[in-house]
């Protein structure tokens, strides 16, 4: 196995703190089931600072009306605990949802981070949507973009990011402590993975940056950006393990060589629609979370892409 310093940094860290050192964080979920979306405010006991990972606003697409009745749910929580926000993370540009990280920065505080890679992203989209030079795609919407091999402080917990491509080429996976946000690289064992035909996406990259995530130590917490509840299971499940991921996942286990998932995954995607919410999600998130700029009247508007026959 070739060698790699920020995977093996992320492991000597979750050995430290399933060892006693530094402590493990605080994690309090929040799922939103109209997006099946995952939101995760991380802290440190301790020292009272937080992270909120990968926040919802609420959009209703047939009339355009938004709320914040989820990310007022966090917001709630962060007060009452007493918390003080650091970071709003975002594992990757979500197709699926619109991002309340602006909302809760005005609320909480805290920087807006991504990974350097949603410049890639912001470049293809931009001109999907003719979005003009004056759309910039350089990441200027957010406040930090991270690398792989950055690290962060929650108080005096770490966090490690680790670039994840194959969902998009932005995906960036958090190891907060003993605990890895994966965002949409795999779901739980029982649903399997994400799917990489987005423009940008990736299978076999996707296959890399599962199995690199692998090298976890076993008892890494697993936190998922997002579940859909598996055949014969009723309940929605968010959290599992590294072990469980490594030999049960349906279609990453340890026994699935490349070219299987590749295989598979290139099938299963093209059978798959796509998300209720892209074309308003992408416009969004691209942006840091904010709707296109507004018209002379004020009102913003959101595009629609037509195709010809």
């Amino acid at each position: 196995m070739s060698e790699d310093t920020n995977i093996e940094k992320a492991c000597k860290q979750v050995n430290g703190v399933l060892a006693g050192d530094p402590r493990a964080p605080h994690v309090k979920a929040f799922f939103h089931e109209p997006t099946f979306t995952a939101t995760y405010v991380v802290s440190d006991d301790q020292t009272k600072r937080a992270a909120i990972i990968d926040s919802v606003w609420d959009f209703d697409q047939p009339s355009g009306r938004t709320s914040f009745e989820a990310a007022d749910e966090l917001i709630g929580y962060v007060r009452e605990a007493g918390l003080n926000v650091d970071w709003i993370l975002e594992t990757h540009a979500h197709a699926d949802h619109l991002s309340a990280a602006p909302y809760l920065q005005e609320q909480l505080g805290g920087e807006l981070v991504i990974g350097r890679e949603i410049v890639t992203v912001q470049g293809v989209f931009g001109k999907v949507f003719n979005e003009g030079t004056e759309f910039e795609r350089d990441g200027s919407q957010f406040d930090r973009l991270l690398e792989d091999g950055d690290e962060l402080m929650i108080g005096d917990i770490p966090l490690i990011a680790l670039h994840v491509p194959g969902h998009t080429p932005a995906d960036m996976a958090y190891i907060i402590g003993d605990a890895a946000f994966i965002g949409d690289t795999m779901f739980m064992p029982d649903y399997g993975s994400a799917r990489a035909d987005f423009p940008g996406g990736d299978a076999r990259k996707l296959y890399h940056s599962v199995r690199r995530l692998m090298r976890l130590p076993d008892k890494t917490r697993v936190f998922l950006c997002h579940d859909y509840k598996a055949p014969n299971r009723t309940e929605f499940v968010w959290e599992t393990t590294m072990l469980a991921q490594r030999t049960a996942n349906v279609h990453l286990h340890e026994d699935v060589d490349e070219d299987q998932f590749v295989e598979m995954r290139t099938q299963r995607d093209a059978t798959l629609e796509m998300p209720r919410l892209i074309l308003p999600a992408i416009q969004v998130n691209m942006r840091g979370g904010h709707l296109p700029p507004p018209e002379s009247d004020g009102t913003s508007y959101l595009k629609v892409p037509v195709n010809k026959l």
